[in-house]
């Protein structure tokens, strides 16, 4: 389900279109809002480092008139009762531009707020 393109369009916040352009790569358009920052963006979305059925590896580069950003996570999959699944994370987001000068620490609160309503939608996709 985390690798299919209209799970990911619809659970990535701002994502306003996913397109196929290769094998596990996708063409992006997102609008993303950071304090008085807004703007679009267009870039790829990648799965690699595939490891079915524990994990995979999802890249992220964009950039528009606000600057860029680029980032990358492992996600890991582990059982979670008779139905359920436990999914962590690790990775990091690099961001330049004017878009970086709104300073580190409200990079970080908006992009764990961005990774809590991707999961949120995700499991939101998981029962609809």
């Amino acid at each position: 389900m985390m690798q299919d393109p209209a799970v990911l369009a619809r659970s990535m916040p701002g994502c306003e279109s996913l397109d196929k352009i290769g094998d596990n790569e996708y063409k992006m358009k997102m609008k993303m809002a950071l304090a008085a920052l807004s703007g679009a963006f267009e870039g790829t979305v990648k799965i690699t480092e595939q490891n079915p059925p524990t994990s995979f590896r999802l890249a992220v580069e964009g950039s528009g008139k606000i600057g860029f950003m680029k980032g990358q996570g492992l996600l890991n999959f582990a059982q979670s009762g008779d139905d359920g699944c436990e999914v962590t994370y690790d990775g990091d987001v690099q961001v330049g531009g004017t878009l970086a000068a709104v300073g580190q620490r409200l990079i970080d609160g908006t992009a764990k707020m961005m990774i809590k309503r991707f999961f949120d939608k995700l499991a939101t996709s998981e029962t609809a």
